[in-house]
């Protein structure tokens, strides 16, 4: 018999953390970890737009049917592999003595893995991240805000503007890795230069001069900066 199809339940990215499952039937030692690890090689190996249903039950030794009883939808496969990319940054055992050290660690890290899967720092900004990796970042990183005295919606949008810097950057970054990149840079230089009077201040910025991982330690500095300033620990 085949296994019963996952209930649908929200019709929303990150759904597949919300929904209860049908009772397990024979499932060929399935797990959700090993198709999210399938899920991310493919990922890896042929982006967002190859990512094929029967090609990942093949590569998992299953009938595409077994999958059902772990995912509903498309959309399931991508928070599973999202959250399985937030697994692979490190988390220490204990906090640091200075809140600032676990906040500046958490974006390198979270940069870190997001750039190991070119695919992840896009995606992971368009769904909540409701995952228990990634539920386990987060809390890491309110905790250390909440040393910093920050509480209510102040740590909520404290937590947001550290998670979303490294996603959105990381995003940023991963659209312009290309073979091109050089090229595409030279092109908006001159699209600026030639328009100097609309974009004066952005005119006089070299093409050479984005160095992304210098870049984004100075981001860093500059946020832990301005939280610091609010801190109450």
């Amino acid at each position: 018999m085949s296994p019963k199809k996952a209930t649908t339940g929200p019709a929303m990215p990150g759904a597949v953390w919300l929904r209860e499952r049908p009772p397990r039937r024979g499932q060929h030692g399935l797990t959700r970890e090993r198709i999210a690890a399938e899920v991310v090689s493919q990922l890896d190996r042929v982006g967002l737009d190859g990512l094929n249903l029967r090609a990942l039950a093949a590569a998992l030794d299953v009938h595409a049917t077994t999958l059902y009883w772990h995912v509903a939808v498309r959309d399931d496969l991508l928070d599973l592999a999202v959250d399985a990319v937030f697994g692979e940054m490190p988390l220490p055992s204990e906090p640091a003595h200075d809140w600032v050290d676990d906040v500046r660690a958490f974006m390198h890290n979270l940069r870190t893995a997001l750039l190991s899967h070119p695919w992840s720092g896009a995606l992971a900004s368009s769904r909540p991240l409701l995952g228990p990796e990634a539920l386990a970042r987060s809390e890491f990183v309110y905790a250390a805000l909440t040393r910093a005295g920050f509480a209510g919606g102040e740590l909520t949008a404290a937590a947001a503007a550290v998670s979303n810097l490294v996603i959105g950057s990381v995003a940023a970054e991963a659209s312009w890795q290309h073979d091109g990149e050089a090229a595409a840079r030279q092109a908006v230089h001159e699209h600026l230069r030639v328009n100097s009077h609309t974009y004066p201040a952005m005119a006089e910025l070299s093409p050479h001069a984005d160095d992304w991982a210098a870049q984004f330690a100075q981001s860093v500095e500059f946020l832990i900066a301005g939280l610091a300033v609010k801190a109450r620990p």
